[in-house]
């Protein structure tokens, strides 16, 4: 049992280094994104398609970020994955991807399906913030 313990940390280190990079360098391409469409013809001016660009970039960096977060706060000092962090990084994948969509190519029943997911995981978080059990 102890060999496994070892072997789950072992594993829980290399999770954390290699999230750390790729927040890195997801960051550093955000950066790059920006700088390189300010300085494209119109300059200083942004159209939409770069815009949702950037915002998803900058959600993805975000949902690495609170990944990390979890994986070092929560799982390696206390042994547990939250349930609340969980839901909020599920919150947050989902309003990146809404925020990205082009909602001209997709049924109603697609937009009525992620607006549920929504809603499932925002009751989920309140009921949880709430203590209900």
């Amino acid at each position: 049992m102890r060999y496994l313990k070892n072997v789950e940390k072992s594993v829980i280190i290399a999770l954390i280094c290699m999230m750390t990079l790729v927040v890195i360098l997801a960051t550093l391409e955000l950066g790059w994104i920006i700088i390189k469409d300010i300085f494209t013809e119109p300059m200083f001016l942004l159209e939409i398609d770069e815009l949702l660009d950037i915002f998803g970039l900058f959600m993805l960096v975000l949902i690495g970020i609170e990944l990390l977060e979890t994986i070092i706060k929560n799982y390696l000092t206390e042994n547990v994955i939250r349930v609340e962090v969980v839901l909020v990084v599920a919150i947050i994948a989902i309003a990146r991807k809404v925020i990205i969509l082009d909602v001209k190519d997709l049924s109603g029943t697609v937009l009525l399906g992620i607006a549920a997911i929504i809603l499932s995981l925002c009751a989920g978080h309140y009921l949880i913030k709430r203590g209900v059990r």
